[in-house]
């Protein structure tokens, strides 16, 4: 996904120069980030912005790329251009979409589009060979900058990706990448990449013809030199005979769009009208040619850039954007990370161990209290690894060195040099006072203990600890190696440094954590408790199990609430349930299902007893069945009588007015923290930005009369809370 960059680079002018020791003739094409450096025949352009850490594209570069273009042409002894970045670790990660942020009319961003257009088709008209050597990031922007150019080589590195992610962010290439593209790879494997915002590694790229060769990044520069030198490459798409056949004609290709709208659509359900508009607009380029392929590429863009999706999206990229960058906590640095020890070889803590080992880098030791829990904890790393060099995602020497990090220990060996300690042991508040006694006995006194509970207070946790300011809740999401979310819970007593090392510790392990406060729930599980309690009065009410689903997967959300349930456990959601009750009143209360789903063994999906049966085998084509034997068990009669809108709002509403309450009560610090928790940590639809961008954007007022409207339908449980009301009284909002 594209960096987000602000600053500009000027530099002076100044006159051509020639280094009498090598050769090589210095031209400074232009004020601007790009430099010209002439190596015998070849011309050596440079991007390099400053200050930042990767390249980004910026409107100010087309004047820039003029000049440098008009020192190119006005210097006959360049035959030949190696486009590359000054930056180490990357290529160019796309186009600064801040730049966005200014446009207020279609008609504003269109031309943005149309500028960049117009300068990458003047690079590709050059006369003289124009290659790009590619080490690192070559995303969005980049990617259509790497396409106008002649031919590409790419590193072998790991880091090495190529990709046009524009999606992601609700739009769509504007640089000519929709047109160029397809004519590199072919209409097949672009759309694959385009639709789903893929990023290929370097070997995919290679074998898909995106790029021309592939090469240690040692001689990635002579490469390219040689390449620029030989002339410009010539490109055929590589594709295999059915392919071919179906991009070679119309019929073909009209089989191709159809499959890939059907296809889109069950997967959007109209929710993102981005892929859509995509697929449209390399259709034309197709049809009517290159000219009126760019045209509608750029009036797509436009019209996409002020789409309510693409502004919640974007929201959401600048919040994780701007989190990356908050290294501190309360002006307190984190401690080094060196060692990582985890409590537990379950589903948890082996999955947390992987991230550290995989993500982090770091070297992982887990206790547990027999050899079956770790060799559980390495089973697994093995299997996730495994799959990954089967995929040619991974160097089996590269497994080999990751599994290498994790170790295990039936005592506390190893554990006196860890930094932290990551604890994932039974929901038991005096089992995980036991294990705080335990760490502080045998581990360094700069040891954080992070203990992963999903609903126990922390302050109980710390109570009697030897050093309680080193204690906080670090709350992983299951399963741990693909759920982005952590929460990070500092109780009252936790040291501004501990926080700031926990949030190192999951941003390394790939984690985009917020830090909540330490109250019943924390903030993911309480918005989500009267979700799932109003699906369960739903079920009790009469509607069919997959038609709640169906409405909340129809809404936005990737599964329905029972899906949920079955996937999380209802035994775990029955334990939070109470907790909840206890600490913040009766409106947590939940339907007596759970506990007659509990009575008759039914967990969910761990023992294969819940909403869904998971005895039989299913076709990839069709859902898992319902059970029908709980219709039974609950003495129910299912009959779908409510519109899909109804049971997704009545959902939604409560989450929406419980999130608010966290907000006004200090749970979480901010709206945005509350939205990337929401979106990363449930799957609220992230074309809605989350709870609170959804409500600013749907109007404070608009939200609350839909809950008094709820209010007169199915009871004062919707009633908007005192904090939507004030703010409705202010004429305020989120954002």
């Amino acid at each position: 996904m594209n960096d987000v960059t602000n600053n500009t680079h000027t530099e002076t002018p100044a006159a051509a120069q020639t280094d009498t020791d090598t050769g090589q003739q210095n031209v400074p094409a232009c004020p601007s980030t790009f430099t010209l450096q002439v190596q015998d025949d070849i011309g050596i352009i440079t991007m390099d912005v400053p200050g930042e850490r990767m390249n980004t594209l910026r409107a100010s570069f087309v004047d820039d790329i003029q000049a440098l273009l008009a020192d190119i042409k006005g210097n006959a002894s360049i035959k030949g251009l190696v486009l590359r970045s000054g930056k180490p670790d990357s290529f160019i990660a796309g186009a600064d979409i801040n730049m966005l942020a200014a446009c207020t009319t279609a008609e504003q961003a269109e031309a943005l589009s149309k500028a960049g257009q117009d300068i990458f088709n003047q690079l590709a008209a050059l006369e003289i060979p124009l290659i790009a050597a590619i080490h690192g990031p070559c995303l969005g922007g980049g990617l259509e900058l790497a396409l106008a150019c002649h031919g590409r080589v790419c590193s072998d590195h790991e880091k090495t990706r190529l990709g046009l992610p524009e999606v992601q962010l609700g739009l769509l290439p504007g640089s000519g990448g929709t047109q160029r593209l397809p004519k590199l790879v072919g209409l097949t494997t672009s759309l694959d990449m385009m639709l789903a915002g893929k990023q290929l590694r370097a070997k995919q790229a290679l074998k898909v013809g995106l790029v021309d060769d592939m090469v240690p990044i040692s001689i990635l520069l002579d490469t390219a030199i040689a390449l620029a030198r030989s002339g410009k490459p010539r490109h055929q798409a590589k594709r295999d005979i059915t392919t071919w056949a179906l991009e070679a004609n119309p019929l073909g290709r009209k089989l191709v769009f159809d499959k890939a709208l059907s296809t889109l659509r069950a997967k959007t359900r109209g929710k993102y009208p981005a892929p859509e508009k995509l697929l449209d607009v390399v259709k034309i380029g197709f049809e009517q040619g290159m000219k009126q392929g760019l045209a509608a590429e750029a009036k797509a863009f436009g019209e996409l850039v002020m789409s309510s999706e693409s502004g919640a999206l974007r929201q959401l990229f600048f919040a994780t954007t701007e989190m990356k960058k908050e290294t501190h906590w309360q002006g307190a640095s984190p401690n080094t990370l060196a060692h990582i020890g985890v409590l537990g070889g379950g589903l948890m803590g082996g999955g947390i161990a992987f991230v550290t080992a995989t993500k982090a880098d770091l070297p992982v030791r887990i206790k547990d209290i027999s050899h079956q829990g770790i060799n559980q904890a390495m089973a697994s790393a093995h299997g996730l690894l495994v799959t990954k060099v089967r995929k040619k995602h991974l160097r089996a020497t590269d497994m080999q060195q990751q599994l290498g990090r994790i170790t295990g220990t039936l005592n506390y060996s190893g554990f006196e040099r860890v930094d932290v300690v990551v604890e994932a042991v039974f929901e038991d508040v005096e089992i995980k006072r036991n294990m705080v006694a335990e760490v502080e006995a045998h581990c360094p006194e700069h040891t954080v203990f992070a203990t992963n509970t999903s609903s126990l207070p922390i302050h109980q946790i710390a109570e009697g600890a030897a050093r309680p300011g080193q204690i906080l809740g670090l709350h992983y999401f299951s399963p741990v190696d693909k759920m982005p979310l952590a929460e990070i819970i500092p109780h009252a007593g936790t040291h501004p440094a501990t926080v700031a090392t926990a949030l190192k510790l999951a941003r390394a392990q790939g984690k985009t954590p917020i830090v909540v406060q330490d109250s019943a729930g924390f903030y993911v599980n309480r918005i989500l408790a009267p979700y799932l309690n109003e699906a369960a009065r739903i079920l009790l009410e009469g509607e069919p199990i997959e038609a709640i689903d169906r409405a909340l997967v129809g809404y936005g959300f990737p599964v329905g609430p029972m899906t949920l349930l079955d996937e999380v456990g209802i035994d775990v959601a029955a334990k939070i349930s109470p907790i909840l009750v206890r600490e913040l009143g009766e409106r947590f209360k939940a339907p007596e299902v759970f506990s007659k789903l509990l009575d008759d063994n039914r967990h969910g999906k761990k023992n294969g007893r819940g909403f869904y049966r998971y005895d039989t085998k299913k076709s990839a084509k069709k859902a898992k069945p319902v059970d029908e034997s709980l219709y039974k068990l609950l003495n129910i009669k299912p009959q779908s009588q409510l519109p899909a809108q109804d049971l997704a709002e009545r959902c939604v509403l409560l989450m929406l007015n419980e999130a608010a309450i966290t907000l006004d009560e200090g749970v979480i610090a901010s709206a945005r923290d509350g939205d990337i928790g929401a979106v990363f940590g449930i799957g609220f639809p992230p074309f809605a930005g989350g709870p609170f961008f959804y409500m600013h954007q749907l109007g404070i007022p608009a939200v609350i009369d839909k809950m008094e409207e709820y209010v007169r339908k199915y009871g004062e449980r919707f009633t908007p809370c005192e904090p939507l009301r004030r703010l409705a009284a202010e004429g305020k909002s989120y954002y």
